[in-house]
């Protein structure tokens, strides 16, 4: 048995769809930062889109962020259960450069092999 690589596709459908405002269970590497990388690009291409009107790129970047702020934050809540965290470490984000860090830290982490306090192995195969 070992943890399954989720495709890019999948993931982003998954945090769009079936995980959208699911703050349990476990999430793996690969699924958060496929969705991170989501993200990034779409703030590109709408920057990109509407770089000829400041203030309509305000505010289709604001309603696009603010559709994404649940699935995202449900996300990191889940990855950081997988590193067998609480999902209140996702507060650490409000600390300038150095809670960026040891957020980035606890993501890039291996996901634990075993079944922990919120949930199975994520993507088993």
């Amino acid at each position: 048995m070992f943890q399954r690589q989720v495709p890019f596709s999948e993931a982003v459908q998954r945090a769009l769809t079936v995980n959208y405002c699911n703050f349990n269970g476990r999430s793996s590497r690969s699924e958060f930062w496929w969705y991170v990388l989501f993200t990034f690009v779409l703030g590109c291409v709408i920057s990109i889109a509407f770089c000829w009107s400041d203030t309509i790129e305000y505010i289709v970047s604001g309603i696009v962020n603010l559709a994404l702020l649940l699935p995202g934050l449900g996300l990191a809540v889940r990855r950081l259960h997988d590193t067998d965290r609480s999902g209140w470490w996702v507060l650490i984000n409000l600390v300038p450069l150095v809670g960026w860090i040891i957020f980035v830290y606890f993501t890039v982490q291996d996901s634990q092999p075993v079944p922990n306090q919120y949930g199975g192995v994520p993507n088993l195969a």
